[in-house]
């Protein structure tokens, strides 16, 4: 089971010994099975990388710029910047993101650029409130993905990510029946468009906490869980994975 923690923007030099707690539960027999991904911002990518060397903790960035070689992009960071820093992984197409400017076609150029750059991508994609409420949850997500994965080929290095806009950051959660449901549809989705080449792995994503995570680890078609607010705090990281596995 994945759990991504995505810090956004929060986090200071200082932050990184947060998660020497969270090192030490890797330790624990019962939880080494969990695969556990920090997604700090740029600023302190490489402290996470140097302070998680040697453990079982891998780490991602949460977005970069699609041009894959060096130019005149001013404040901007690609792929290999990431990757030479010492991350594995990286969030594309997060909801936040799309909100700030993220186009399908961007989309699709940072998941090639990453992927060239043997990063492993946690494609986040998902529907708003209102597209909801038109019942165009599944046209979307479709959508989404088509779009994202164009004339992609290194499909092993993906990682979907459900993330529900309207759930995001709200404290409202889909129901077990709806998400498992949606689960279901979108990894029926990527077998018959992919014919069953790669056994996919789905995470979910919106208002993850310590209490809504029991309900879903009941959901068997979820591979695990992108957390936003509530893995910065190392203790409720570790409530939500200690409550997984009891």
């Amino acid at each position: 089971m994945y759990f991504v923690a995505n810090w956004k923007m929060f986090g200071n030099s200082k932050s990184v010994n947060s998660i020497k707690k969270v090192i030490n539960l890797t330790k624990i027999s019962k939880y080494k099975k969990a695969k556990i991904i920090y997604c700090p911002p740029y600023t302190i990518l490489q402290n996470f990388a140097k302070k998680t060397r040697n453990t079982k903790i891998n780490i991602g960035a949460q977005d970069c710029h699609y041009e894959q070689n060096f130019g005149a992009y001013t404040g901007s960071i690609n792929a290999k910047m990431i990757k030479e820093i010492g991350a594995n992984y990286i969030i594309l197409g997060h909801s936040e993101s799309r909100k700030s400017g993220d186009t399908d076609k961007k989309i699709n150029l940072k998941i090639k650029s990453s992927l060239t750059e043997n990063l492993k991508v946690i494609f986040c994609f998902g529907e708003t409130l209102i597209e909801r409420k038109n019942k165009k949850t599944y046209k979307i997500i479709n959508h989404q993905i088509k779009s994202a994965l164009k004339n992609v080929t290194i499909l092993r290095n993906i990682i979907f990510a459900y993330e529900p806009v309207w759930s995001i950051g709200t404290g409202k959660v889909p129901k077990s029946k709806e998400l498992q449901k949606t689960a279901f549809l979108i990894k029926k989705f990527l077998k018959s468009r992919f014919r069953g080449k790669y056994n996919f792995k789905l995470l979910y994503g919106g208002s993850v906490d310590n209490k809504s995570i029991h309900n879903f680890k009941l959901i068997k078609e979820l591979d695990g869980f992108l957390i936003g607010g509530a893995s910065k705090s190392s203790k409720k990281f570790i409530d939500i994975i200690r409550n997984f596995y009891k």
